[in-house]
């Protein structure tokens, strides 16, 4: 199974979306899956409770990080994945993603998870 299609099941498997991304990197990313699955624990429904950064994208830009930073910028980089993020989901806020105000789900977490995990590889081959 490729790690995109890992990530989807972690996510049904008691990880949040920011866990299930970032765990199904674990290879790439050099510390334990514990520490990686603690690290990404704060990140369920997006940073601060939906409020904001979806936790599937937070997840993919930790694992971007600790896969290729090797001491240089990642600007370039971090900004590309969560372009693609944005283009394949309709928005980057997990509110916005879930339809919290309009009632308009734009990407539901599966697929969150998912084209944060294929825009995390498209950067990981770049």
């Amino acid at each position: 199974m490729d790690r995109v299609e890992r990530a989807v099941e972690l996510k049904h498997e008691r990880h949040n979306c920011c866990q299930a991304v970032l765990c199904a990197y674990a290879d790439e990313c050099g510390l334990p899956v514990e520490t990686l699955h603690a690290l990404a624990s704060p990140f369920g429904s997006g940073m601060g409770n939906m409020a904001g950064t979806c936790g599937a994208l937070v997840g993919a830009e930790m694992a971007l990080g600790l896969a290729r930073s090797e001491g240089r910028p990642m600007h370039r980089n971090a900004a590309a994945l969560l372009e693609g993020f944005r283009e394949r989901c309709g928005a980057i806020v997990c509110s916005e993603l879930k339809g919290r105000e309009t009632g308009i789900v734009l990407c539901p977490c599966d697929d969150c998870v998912r084209n944060a995990a294929l825009e995390l590889e498209r950067a990981l081959e770049g």
